[in-house]
């Protein structure tokens, strides 16, 4: 038995829509079918929530797009963006490096002029050590000829006096005493001339020398001041991705420490020679610590997996919402959603130890670094390299894809220190300032 409310209701219901009935005749028999004014609400209501349902859907799907228009213009716009800056900075490092190689071949050009400035110098003072000694043994030559003339100008005397005549034999001998005499002075003249010159061209060399050390000062500064600027980055970067600088330089040294070839003594005249030498050996250093950086950083992975720079970081490090079995979990990586077949580089150079299918990862491929660093390129569509293989940084070793458990293409990347993963993003962004 119906209520009021509900007689109401179906009265109401029947004015707005009176019980209608569709004929379905054919050739013998009339049918037709009753559509009740409670039917014709359902269907209604139906109608109106499929036509509801496709302007929402319609709506979001061109929401979506415009998006993801909007989302695509302004990676690309970041892109660009991050180039010009990569180009600049490619092209100030460029510069420096050229700065600090020609600083070197002057600092060389400025050391064998130094050594030969050196030499002369040794020479000239070596001639004019020479040259003091000959004039002290002419200065004794020629006190001991004054000596003699004196004797025999004595012995001629009193003889002139005794006898008033001068023996032949002694007058010859008196003549050749003056001949002595005379060729002796000479020579000591000529000799105090030489010596004059030789302090002159000393005094020459000495101010080509100070010349020379001050040029040597200059271009010392320029090398220190570039060794600087260029070693500053590469502690930052190696710091900003956690890796203690000293101790990745102690690990490098220790795998590159051989040395050998014949030793010789090093020849030092003055003091100033031993400073430039100590100023020159320390920029040397510097410059193999830059070098030691660079061997560091091309076996960690501080470049980017795409560096073509067609992707979209679809999902950060750190916890998330699993997409396909719902909760919060673990993101050990970061993953870089493209083009199926975008290529996949490696992030610095190592030993593939992983080539094929990972449960869970799909194709993936793991390549070990130096310091115990591994990375991991996971859901690939193609393999390039093989277990095994030793491979550089920028080499490529797949193709972007969306095998093992993976609800678009997209690549799984990531960074391990021993079973620890670290935020890859750490690493890419510690080498955009130097790479």
């Amino acid at each position: 038995m119906k209520t009021p409310t509900i007689y109401r209701l179906h009265v109401w219901l029947e004015r707005i829509l009176p019980e209608r009935r569709v004929f379905l005749r054919s050739d013998t028999t009339t049918r037709y079918i009753r559509l009740r004014p409670g039917t014709q609400l359902v269907a209604l209501l139906g109608g109106s929530a499929i036509l509801a349902w496709c302007i929402i859907a319609s709506a979001i799907v061109l929401m979506d797009s415009i998006g993801s228009g909007s989302v695509r213009d302004q990676a690309k716009r970041e892109q660009q963006i991050y180039e010009r800056r990569l180009n600049a900075l490619a092209g100030e490092r460029d510069d420096r490096a050229a700065e600090a190689a020609q600083a070197r071949e002057r600092f060389d050009t400025a050391l064998a002029q130094l050594g030969d400035l050196q030499t002369q110098l040794l020479e000239a003072e070596h001639a004019r050590a020479e040259l003091e000694r000959g004039i002290e043994i002419s200065h004794a030559r020629l006190r001991e000829s004054l000596g003699e003339r004196d004797a025999l100008g004595s012995r001629l005397a009193a003889l002139s006096e005794g006898e008033g005549v001068v023996p032949a034999a002694e007058g010859a001998e008196l003549d050749a005493m003056v001949a002595a005499l005379a060729t002796t002075a000479a020579e000591r003249d000529e000799i105090a001339r030489t010596a004059a010159l030789a302090e002159e061209e000393a005094d020459r060399l000495r101010a080509d020398l100070t010349l020379i050390e001050r040029r040597n000062d200059e271009i010392f500064t320029q090398l220190e001041e570039a060794v600087s600027v260029s070693i500053a980055p590469l502690e930052t970067m190696f710091r900003n991705a956690g890796m203690p600088p000293d101790r990745i330089l102690d690990e490098v040294r220790r795998g590159y420490s051989g040395q050998g070839g014949p030793m010789e003594e090093i020849l030092s005249t003055s003091g100033r020679s031993s400073v430039d030498a100590a100023r020159a050996a320390a920029i040397l250093e510097q410059m193999e610590e830059m070098d030691l950086y660079r061997i560091a950083a091309q076996s960690l992975p501080f470049a980017n997996p795409v560096p073509s720079g067609n992707y979209r970081q679809t999902s950060a490090f750190g916890p998330r919402r699993d997409p396909i079995r719902g909760g919060t979990r673990m993101h050990n990586g970061l993953d870089f959603a493209g083009a199926r077949g975008t290529p996949i580089h490696a992030t610095a150079s190592g030993e593939v130890i992983r080539a094929g299918w990972f449960s869970g990862y799909g194709r993936t491929v793991e390549i070990r670094h130096a310091h115990g660093v591994m990375t991991r390129y996971a859901h690939l569509s193609s393999i390039s390299v093989d277990v095994g293989q030793q491979v550089s940084r920028g080499e490529r070793i797949g193709g972007m894809g969306t095998t093992g458990r993976s609800t678009g293409v997209h690549l799984h990347y990531e960074v391990r220190i021993g079973d620890r993963a670290v935020n890859p993003m750490t690493w890419i962004r510690a080498g955009r300032d130097v790479f």
